[in-house]
């Protein structure tokens, strides 16, 4: 067990941010950078390739993930990239850049 344990501590060491004391901040701007205000109004509509498009527009992002009900999704920050997820009737539950 404490052999198991000591295997997994360099992967909680690269975790750690340059002070060591948890993740790195992520970047406030960068180029290309996704903007949350006013996503709220896609919420309740039904997903769509047209709407994917005015969501890209409304929020400035230059990526596009669509999240399905249950699907595993990276952590990662992506100040260029909006996540939409939807329910099993395709309506919008949320809209929010990273």
């Amino acid at each position: 067990m404490r052999t198991a344990a000591l295997a997994l501590l360099p992967l909680l060491t690269a975790c750690a941010g340059a002070n060591g004391e948890g993740p790195a901040t992520p970047p406030a701007t960068a180029e290309g950078s996704c903007r949350n205000d006013g996503l709220d109004r896609f919420v309740g509509q039904t997903a769509s390739a047209s709407l994917g498009a005015e969501l890209l527009q409304a929020s400035g992002a230059r990526i596009l993930r669509w999240g399905a009900p249950g699907m595993a999704m990276t952590m990662d920050f992506r100040p260029d990239r909006l996540t939409v997820s939807y329910d099993e009737r395709m309506t919008i539950t949320s809209a929010r850049c990273g």
